[in-house]
């Protein structure tokens, strides 16, 4: 299933949605024609656990189109949000986890030219989240080297602690689109989260597929462009620390929960890695895409529009 969280107009709150066949049908509503107690809220629904996904997935199913008194309307009516517009914790990043990035960023960004023994992990907070067709903020004062980075987000849908590699990917709720945002020129000692945690920085959507639905998340194209000129174009069997592994890694030492997020690195193409380097300006439009997910768009903005 492909779940959403939309609003039908500016004064509309925010709302759960599945997408069937260019349809966004709310699940809360779809929930009591179909005598189910669903939640309007992503992170509510996610909390309930594979019950949940299954019971929805079976109640559409059987339905067959005929969506009762529940609101549905064409995807083009509706305005999507980030599908966790709020997530309750920090976003687990990946740094260097691609094998090609990793080589362009030890020539450009002075980082270590030796593969990673163990994932490389920064966070993003929540203030940083934005949804698809939302601006990213670009503040001169600042930055000047604002960079894109696409990548998988991988959703936790159950708790994991010391989780096992063979186990992990049982705890993945679903798979997102997250384009990691970050100002080079703000790094603090090696410590990324300021460069990669301002707000805007997490352009993330414009769906969570369920994990049912992408058995094996290291089979995936995903590219980005900028002004619609091709900067990445990879697959994820090419990360180095695969999902599982992700997964496992971080449990060993921190508790994940239904709702965490971790976006699982980028592949090379970025603008730091380019010669010459290439950067976001205001004015620009960025696009990444993952392969069964789908695409997010967001334009570049000079940040004193929100002043």
């Amino acid at each position: 299933m492909k779940l959403v969280t939309y609003k039908t107009d500016v004064e509309a709150g925010a709302r759960l949605g599945v997408i069937e066949d260019g349809i966004v049908v709310d699940v809360a509503g779809f929930g009591e024609a179909s005598g189910l107690d669903l939640p309007s809220r992503m992170l509510d629904f996610i909390d309930l656990g594979p019950v949940a996904v299954r019971q929805l997935r079976e109640a559409l199913h059987l339905a067959d189109g005929d969506w009762g008194n529940a609101l549905a309307l064409p995807i083009e009516t509706v305005t999507l949000l980030a599908p966790i517009p709020r997530p309750r914790k920090n976003i687990f990043g990946i740094g260097l986890n691609y094998l090609d990035h990793v080589t362009e960023s030890a020539k450009a960004l002075d980082t270590d030219d030796a593969l990673p023994k163990e994932p490389v992990v920064f966070s993003k907070p929540p203030t940083s989240v934005v949804g698809p067709n939302d601006p990213v903020r670009h503040d001169a004062d600042m930055t000047q080297q604002l960079d894109w980075e696409v990548e998988l987000a991988v959703i936790i849908g159950t708790t994991a602690s010391h989780a096992p590699r063979e186990n992990a990917l049982k705890h993945v709720f679903g798979y997102s689109v997250m384009i990691d945002i970050s100002a080079r020129d703000n790094r603090r000692a090696g410590q990324w989260i300021f460069s990669k945690g301002m707000d805007t920085f997490a352009p993330f959507g414009p769906c969570i597929v369920t994990a049912d639905e992408i058995p094996d998340p290291q089979q995936l194209d995903l590219w980005l462009t900028v002004n619609g000129v091709e900067k990445q174009r990879s697959n994820t069997a090419k990360m180095l620390f695969k999902v599982d592994e992700l997964i496992s890694d971080l449990s060993r030492g921190i508790t994940l929960e239904p709702g965490d997020i971790i976006a699982s690195g980028t592949p090379e193409g970025v603008g730091a890695g380019r010669d010459p380097q290439e950067w976001l300006w205001p004015g620009d439009v960025i696009e990444a895409h993952v392969e069964g997910i789908g695409t997010i768009r967001h334009p570049v903005i000079n940040a004193t529009k929100f002043a």
